[in-house]
This record gives structure tokens, sequence and C-alpha cells, in this order.
């Protein structure tokens, strides 16, 4: 029997056949946060660990209608976004989104594979930053998403990646979180960026390993924590320590794999 009275968290995401990523990764994220999820089902794609094969879209309207049912149907503690693969599901997603203005909302923005195939339409990352940005709490993109949402080439330096960042706080994002595992260097440093407040850094020592999915985990932990009414640097902190003991126990034949969604190298942690 469902629970109507106890907070989920909606995940709008697509599927991923070999497991890796994606709205899979997010349930289980979830539920060891000790949530349960509502679902909104963006995208079927045919993946294996090392590339993706397919993909096939959600009609926008479905999107957005399994968005109002489980708004309906449960009292939703909080969003986490993942892929939206063409701009009329992000305009779909943003109407339903301004019906619930007080619900915390965590955007993972999935542009491409790791492996370059296309994941979606070209034109998505100016609908997210149009249409989104002004709706959602945290962006979570690694350094590539962040170069595509600027429409810069990928940041050299931390000087780089923090005027990048500012950019999209200077679009309308509310608060960005800029992932450091595809830096360089001893540590991996996120970024807490926010308007007028100096960026809160996020340090973790680099792990010699790659798990793909990492981007999904921590922007569902995230989601999670904001559910349970955490306030943020305190959910971002939880959800990398979270994310790097994930890594540390993860068998060393699944290091191995090659990562197909974005995530990171499993340089996170604190």
């Amino acid at each position: 029997m469902a629970m109507k009275d106890a907070a989920r968290v909606l995940v709008v995401a697509a599927s991923d056949s070999s497991g890796g990523a994606g709205i899979g990764r997010d349930i289980e994220t979830v539920a060891a946060f000790g949530l349960r999820s509502a679902l909104a089902l963006t995208a079927v794609t045919v993946q294996t660990h090392d590339a993706v094969l397919d993909v096939a879209s959600v009609e926008p309207s479905i999107v957005a209608d399994q968005m109002k049912a489980a708004f309906s149907a449960n009292r939703i503690g909080a969003v986490k976004i993942g892929l939206l693969p063409t701009a009329s599901a992000v305009a779909a997603v943003a109407t339903v989104l301004r019906r619930h203005p007080e619900i915390p909302v965590v955007l993972d923005p999935v542009l491409k594979a790791s492996s370059g195939g296309s994941l979606g339409d070209a034109d998505r990352a100016q609908a997210i930053v149009t249409e989104l940005f002004p709706l959602v709490s945290l962006v979570t993109p690694n350094h590539g998403e962040l170069a595509s949402l600027t429409d810069q080439v990928v940041a050299a330096n931390e000087a780089a990646v923090l005027a990048q960042g500012q950019m999209l706080i200077d679009a309308g994002a509310t608060a960005v979180l800029v992932k450091g595992g595809h830096g360089t260097g001893a540590f991996a440093t996120d970024f807490l960026l926010r308007p007028d407040a100096a960026p809160v850094p996020f340090h973790a020592p680099r792990l010699d390993a790659e798990m793909r999915g990492t981007g999904c985990m921590l922007a569902s932990a995230i989601a999670a924590g904001l559910a349970r009414g955490e306030v943020l640097e305190r959910c971002i902190a939880t959800s990398k320590n979270f994310v790097h003991a994930r890594i540390a126990a993860m068998p060393q034949r699944e290091s191995w794999c090659k990562e197909s969604l974005p995530g990171e190298r499993v340089e996170i942690g604190l």
C-alpha cells in the first residue's frame, strides 16, 4: 500500500538498459536515504557500459502528465531532473514545475554521453538555461556540461571554472555546484556558487577509479536531503560522502567500465 503522507523524491529522468546510470541509479540512491521515489520517464535508452546505442524520447505531454500524476498521488518533497532529450521536453517539465514553486529541484544537466554519442536535440542547452534555471534550486554540471551551457571551451583551470559557473548564476541559476571530477591534481574540488556569495569549495582526494552514474547518484542524494528538510550545504557534503563510499566499496572489475552517461571519475567525496 502506498504511503501517501510520506514525502517522496520525484525523479524525472531516462532509463539505462545497462543499469549503470539513469533512473535506476536515482531510485536506488533515494532508497539508500530512506525515501521512496515517484517517477516520470523522459526517454528509453539502449546502452551498454561502453556506448549509447539508441534513444527513444517520451512525448513531452506524457512526461508532463507523469509529473502531474506523481504530484497528485504523493507528497513530493523534492524533484530530481536528469536527461531531458528535447527542448520540448524541457518546456513541458518547466510548465509543471511552475505550479509547484515551493518544491526544491535539483537539475543534473545531462547533455551528451561520455562516449561521444548524442542523447538528444542540440538546442536543449539553451532551453535548459532559459526555461529551467529560474525554477530549480541547484544545477550540478561537470566541466563538460558547464562548457556546453555557457557555450565556452572546457575550463582549463580553477579561475575559468569559477568564471563559467558565474555565467550560469548571471543567466538566472539560483545555485550551481560545479563538479570537479574532470579536473586534475591531487584533490578534486567542487564549487558551490550562489548570487552575491563567495564560492564554497568542497575538497576531496582523487581516487583512481571510474564508475558510471555518479552524477545521477550525487544529484539524487542531494534531492533526498532537501526532501528531508536539510540545508543545501549539508546535503552536498552528505551526498559527496555517500558517492565516495560507494566508489570505495566498488568491486575492482566495475572500475574498468567506461562511462556512457555523464558522471565523474570517482574523484569526489570530502
